[in-house]
């Protein structure tokens, strides 16, 4: 069964599509504004999301972008009242896959909703062989580690915190999620053990470069970015 996401601020829009989506089989979550959008996307696995383009908070070009820096391949479908061709091409150079403009047909929406999916199924993702950030390269097959060309040594710990932070750039990752992703367990709050590794990963990576890589949130967590 296939999870949708949709971000529609009207509500009964909403709740429309729910209820179409979830009549055809389809299992749904909805988010009221583009911020609550990209953090469900961030926390769940879908298949195919469906966005209002004018949007509280966010609006769909952006969060079409933020979508698009982590999950290239997912289909994004655009609802919007908007329909001139300057704004399908906005729509289409952040990353959306198709267009509709309201007020619609729900069966054409279905229609073009298993095209996606039926095409994001035929075109299977190609494995990467590394990972690049800034001058941050990750080489996946040998688990090599360089920056601007120099190597860095890691233990398995350190690389695997590495590889899912740069997996993750640009994006303030908390030490739960960090526990949960990288080593499979529950994080204890009594505890430092993630603070502890990514200093060792900080001395590591960013103590002999200028541009430092590795940032801490305070009370958040932890961000993989050269603009700080």
């Amino acid at each position: 069964m296939h999870t949708i996401l949709i971000i529609e601020d009207e509500q009964r829009v909403a709740s429309l599509l729910k209820t179409g989506l979830e009549e055809n089989g389809y299992q749904t979550m909805v988010a009221y504004d583009g911020a609550m959008g990209l953090r469900l996307f961030q926390s769940y696995t879908f298949d195919l999301v469906i966005s209002d383009i004018i949007l509280p908070k966010m609006d769909g070009f952006e969060l079409a972008k933020e979508i698009r820096k982590t999950s290239p391949n997912i289909p994004i479908l655009m609802l919007t009242a908007l329909g001139s061709t300057d704004d399908k091409l906005d729509g289409f150079d952040a990353g959306a896959d198709d267009y509709m403009v309201k007020p619609f047909d729900f069966r054409e929406l279905n229609a073009r909703i298993k095209v996606l999916l039926k095409r994001n199924i035929e075109s299977p993702l190609s494995t990467p062989d590394h990972i690049a950030y800034a001058d941050l390269y990750i080489d996946l097959n040998g688990k090599n580690v360089t920056r601007n060309g120099i190597p860095i040594k890691l233990s398995p710990k350190e690389y695997n915190l590495l590889l899912y932070m740069a997996e993750n750039p640009e994006r303030v990752i908390s030490r739960i999620e960090i526990a949960e992703k990288v080593w499979n367990t529950h994080f204890d709050t009594g505890t430092n053990f993630i603070d502890v590794y990514i200093n060792y990963l900080r001395k590591k990576i960013d103590r002999d470069f200028e541009t430092k890589l590795i940032h801490t949130k305070p009370g958040m967590g932890f961000i993989l970015t050269d603009k700080l």
